[in-house]
């Protein structure tokens, strides 16, 4: 059976294994997805030259190696033309201590995760944002005191509830 996006079952196993596990051996993916290594790792090729993995990553425990500041923050942009949007997305996407940034419907534009080594690192980087003509009209912060959880969706249980 395929999914909308063309991908079958076994290209989802794929997927959630690699989600899960990261980079694998041909063998070590094929045992987890339940293929044979050949073929198994020209589905995992096609998946990749399709722009279905955008890339792996390690989950560096960073509390251990460093204090951080973590914040949350919305942003409320004056005007609300694509280019606008378009303007602060592209100065968002250059700035490495913003982790995540996330378009709303509601009450604010955007929400941020912005990641410094001190506060008053994220209020240079903040008075930076400012300064930088990006359209922000308004923006509150709300400031981590503890990461609880950050993951990716489980890909698995997505598709099989979409059924």
């Amino acid at each position: 059976m395929r999914e909308r996006q063309g991908l079958d079952r076994t290209d989802i196993r794929i997927l959630s294994a690699v989600q899960k596990h990261g980079q694998l051996s041909k063998t070590k993916l094929a045992e987890i997805v339940n293929l044979s290594p050949t073929p198994c790792w020209a589905r995992l090729t096609r998946l990749r030259a399709a722009g279905y993995i955008r890339g792996y990553h390690a989950d560096i425990a960073l509390e251990r190696v460093i204090d951080v500041t973590r914040v949350v923050v919305t942003v409320s942009l004056t005007h609300h033309r694509k280019s606008d949007f378009d303007r602060f997305e592209a100065h968002i996407r250059s700035v490495d201590e913003i982790i995540n940034c996330v378009s709303t419907g509601g009450g604010v534009d955007y929400i941020m995760t912005v990641v410094t080594p001190s506060l008053a690192t994220f209020q240079s980087l903040m008075d930076e944002l400012l300064a930088a003509d990006l359209g922000i009209d308004r923006y509150m912060t709300f400031f981590a005191t503890r990461l609880i959880k950050a993951e990716q969706p489980p890909l698995a249980k997505l598709v099989a509830q979409t059924r």
